[in-house]
């Protein structure tokens, strides 16, 4: 069995991501349902309670800005539960990379595989909360497709996190304090519920190292029609995001296989 490191070159990760898409066309409904539940909840709930106290936030309507947080919170969540559930289950339980490892496939080519479904399934879920924004009209239909590769470099970021958790964890047990101790934190020092300059100094220094936090600074200018600030900034910071935890989790993942 073959554990290559790095990915062997050209589309062979390709092969990995068309087995996962078809393994879950089976169940397409009511996996996206399960990925927009979540943050269309937190939309409606928030935007419709908190939304008339608050008023207006950075010049537009509180839901307006809520539902564009609501978008990269999506795609996070998205890309997160994919490596850190589904993944981690093609792992272990289920042995499905061990059988892709007797092929031509390295580990490399897996785990950007896993990535790039992860970041499907976040793209998927964010346009789901984008086109409930545009249909409601909180933003336009051209700026949701503005805002899609933005989208999709936030599922890679995450999916890349998502698998050194998947790497390091012995169990699915130890996956809740992952989720609670890191990302769950991060949606409220991010920028998604309410603007990171109502933090204290502190909060807002730590937000600024935060994939989320540069996230939602593409997202929310481009779904909202804004002008948007320091952008190779932000994507060079979830481009780190993505190339780092990959070149960490291809390293962990070969030495737990190897065991």
């Amino acid at each position: 069995m073959s554990v290559a490191t790095l990915p062997a070159g050209g589309l062979n990760w390709l092969a990995v991501w068309r087995r996962n898409y078809l393994a879950w066309k089976k169940a397409a409904l009511a996996s996206v349902l399960g990925n927009l539940a979540d943050p269309i909840i937190y939309l409606f709930g928030l935007g419709a309670g908190l939304g008339v106290m608050v008023g207006r936030v950075d010049g537009v309507s509180y839901t307006a800005f809520l539902a564009a947080g609501m978008i990269a919170t999506s795609a996070m969540t998205a890309a997160t539960f994919e490596t850190i559930y589904a993944a981690f289950g093609r792992m272990q339980g289920q042995r499905t990379w061990e059988a892709m490892l007797y092929t031509q496939l390295t580990l490399g080519d897996i785990v950007v595989g896993e990535m790039a479904w992860a970041a499907t399934k976040a793209a998927l879920a964010g346009t789901g909360i984008g086109i409930v924004a545009a249909t409601l009209g909180y933003t336009h239909w051209l700026c949701l497709l503005y805002a899609l590769p933005v989208i999709a470099l936030t599922g890679l970021a995450f999916a890349s996190l998502g698998m050194v958790v998947t790497a390091l964890a012995p169990s699915y047990d130890y996956f809740i304090f992952y989720q609670t101790l890191v990302i769950t934190p991060m949606l409220f020092l991010s920028g998604a519920v309410f603007p990171v300059d109502q933090l204290p100094v502190t909060f807002q220094q730590m937000a600024a190292f935060l994939p989320l936090a540069h996230s939602i600074d593409l997202i929310r200018p481009t779904m909202l029609g804004q002008p948007i600030a320091n952008v190779c900034l932000h994507i060079g910071v979830l481009c780190i995001y993505i190339v780092v935890p990959f070149l960490v989790s291809t390293t962990l993942l070969r030495r737990r296989l190897m065991r």
